[in-house]
């Protein structure tokens, strides 16, 4: 930024106006405000940012998780369906008819497609929003474990003697 506009900025950023704001006021690229900020010594509030990158994300955070509800609801509505009555139908023919019929539940190639959808839809809601483990889950499984291989490595380490053998 040339010279000439350094008293222009120097005002709109004693008005409060953020980078971006003083930006499109002056029709200069925000870079330019950001190095010639930085060479006046001049700096932006970055309060009010954080806040809304921190209101955006806990939005975004809800979005998730009710997304991944709907999934789960729609996995349900999937597996339902499987024990359901089911109506085939098809149109076409010579005659160009329409034929249905009503049978007691799908066929098995039905009932796994439902099924994986049904498992894909709860895939996903995993991913959206993960299954929580319960408080110190992780550290007991860790101190079984850890408690196992020391019980294994005193086993391992003791000297065995074949059964009704008896050392002389």
């Amino acid at each position: 930024m040339s010279e000439d506009k350094w008293d222009t900025m120097r005002a709109l950023h004693a008005e409060g106006l953020g980078r971006n704001a003083i930006a499109r006021e002056m029709g200069i690229a925000p870079a330019a405000i950001s190095r010639t900020a930085a060479r006046l010594g001049l700096t932006f509030d970055r309060s009010q940012i954080q806040a809304a990158t921190a209101a955006r994300l806990a939005d975004l955070a809800e979005r998730r998780s009710l997304l991944a509800e709907d999934l789960i609801t729609d996995a349900e509505k999937l597996r339902a369906q499987i024990w359901q009555p089911h109506l085939y139908w098809d149109w076409g023919g010579k005659d160009h008819d329409y034929d249905d019929k009503l049978a007691d539940e799908p066929t098995p190639g039905d009932k796994r497609a439902l099924m994986g959808a049904a498992g894909m839809a709860i895939d996903r809601s995993l991913k959206l929003s993960p299954a929580e483990v319960s408080a110190g889950g992780e550290e007991e499984a860790r101190s079984m474990l850890g408690n196992l291989f020391t019980g294994l490595a005193a086993l391992a380490n003791q000297d065995h003697e074949p059964p009704g053998e008896e050392a002389e």
